[in-house]
């Protein structure tokens, strides 16, 4: 670290991300533009490190970056609306992460009944009544989808 910040490599280090990330975080407004060196190097205030680290939990989390932005605005504008906030939108994504949790079981349980099943060819498999694959559901909401 030098005097008056981290420059670049260090910052990358310590928060955990490559320089492409800095940069790309950086155009889309999650970083604001670093001082210069004299000598032209981008230097960062150390807090950067936390605010990276929180950048990255949050993508972890499953928010996206927009709602990672959204989130540090709100953050940054505490007079704002509690619906914007992050109870609710932590909120809202649980939900959308429940869902997803529920679209995967059936996923699961429907690649482990293939497999019990012995299906070994999706052609031949689509044309069995025992197949355990929703080829029929598909085509069913296909028909439904082209008529409506």
């Amino acid at each position: 670290m030098t005097a008056s910040g981290l420059r670049s490599g260090q910052l990358a280090d310590a928060a955990g991300v490559n320089l492409q990330t800095l940069r790309y975080y950086e155009r889309r407004g999650l970083l604001a533009a670093p001082q210069r060196s004299p000598g032209g190097h981008r230097l960062y205030p150390s807090d950067t490190v936390t605010l990276l680290r929180v950048i990255k939990t949050a993508q972890r989390l499953g928010f996206t970056l927009n709602e990672v932005a959204d989130l540090l605005d709100a953050g940054r504008h505490q007079h704002s609306r509690p619906d914007n906030g992050l109870q609710a939108r932590a909120k809202e994504k649980l939900v959308e992460v429940e869902q997803r949790l529920a679209d995967l079981t059936v996923i699961r349980d429907t690649l482990r009944a293939a497999i019990s099943a012995g299906c070994d060819d999706l052609v031949a498999c689509a044309g069995s009544s025992c197949c355990p694959l929703p080829f029929a559901e598909l085509a069913e909401r296909n028909d439904r989808a082209e008529t409506c």
